[in-house]
């Protein structure tokens, strides 16, 4: 009861406030919806609110992960989405969305880096040593932070790709993947090995292999109620390789377990699998 007192004697009224409401804000956002027009139009308010109430309460890990996530996952679902439907009718207007999607992934990257570094002072500089023995432990608790981090992180570079100040970040973006993966490989029901197919992909001098190996382990994990990983093996490895069978195969394997399985990403993922499937002739 002591230790009680002297604690809430150290903090004022507004911070209790501050703080339980950030943990109020954290939760919320993990709430199911399946409902996409539903998601986009709360959205906007829900991560203002949010981003606010994490700028008074800086290092709150939970909020931080709702913060980056959500503007992570509404710049990919509502915008860079929209952009790519939009190509092929006005260029232009893409490329602006892509812009817009881009500056979101950084906002979102800059959150989480901001917090993570916060508990782990000189992370971000500690990233740059090509060796994972001189990367700091990662504690479990921060592990979906640094997914968001490295995801936002490196949406942001592909979209950057003219801006060679930006594409220089890839390393520290796949280390902070690689340090979260080494931490807690099965995190996120295979979301992070998701991630890591990707930037095994993306990389230059990438293994094809071992991309279909992080991919096949996602979908081993996750892939009976998770369309993501279908998804994105499909655009970093089929697509690349020209394999169009497999390509369609893995589409439609999204398809099912999309409807199996209703959700708000699998529902982000339906929508992009139809499109790709309908645009199938102009990809191969």
């Amino acid at each position: 009861m002591l230790a009680l007192l002297l604690a809430l004697a150290a903090c004022s009224p507004r911070q209790l406030i501050l703080q339980e409401t950030a943990t109020a804000l954290a939760t919320q956002g993990q709430a199911p919806e399946d409902d996409l027009v539903l998601a986009r139009e709360a959205s906007a308010f829900y991560l203002k609110l949010s981003e606010s109430v994490l700028h008074e309460t800086p290092g709150h890990v939970p909020l931080t992960v709702a913060v980056t996530s959500g503007y992570t996952q509404y710049a990919y679902a509502f915008v860079q989405f929209d952009a790519d439907r939009l190509d092929a009718k006005d260029a232009q207007a893409a490329q602006k969305l892509r812009q817009r999607a881009a500056r979101l992934y950084q906002r979102a990257q800059d959150h989480a880096m901001a917090t993570l570094e916060l508990h782990s002072p000189g992370l971000t500089k500690a990233l740059a040593n090509p060796a994972p023995a001189m990367w700091p432990r990662l504690p479990t608790d921060q592990v979906d932070l640094a997914y968001w981090a490295a995801a936002s992180w490196g949406a942001y570079i592909a979209l950057s790709k003219d801006q060679p100040q930006v594409v220089a970040d890839l390393p520290l973006a796949m280390h902070l993947a690689q340090l979260a993966y080494a931490r807690a490989p099965q995190n996120k029901r295979g979301s992070l090995a998701s991630l890591m197919g990707t930037f095994e992909a993306a990389r230059p001098g990438g293994s094809a292999q071992r991309a279909v190996d992080y991919f096949d382990e996602a979908i081993g994990l996750d892939g009976r109620v998770s369309a993501a990983a279908y998804v994105a093996k499909a655009e970093a490895i089929a697509l690349p390789a020209g394999d169009r069978p497999a390509f369609e195969s893995l589409l439609k394997q999204a398809l099912v377990t999309s409807a199996t399985h209703p959700d708000l990403s699998n529902s982000v993922m339906r929508e992009r699998a139809l499109w790709l499937l309908d645009n199938t002739d102009d990809l191969f």
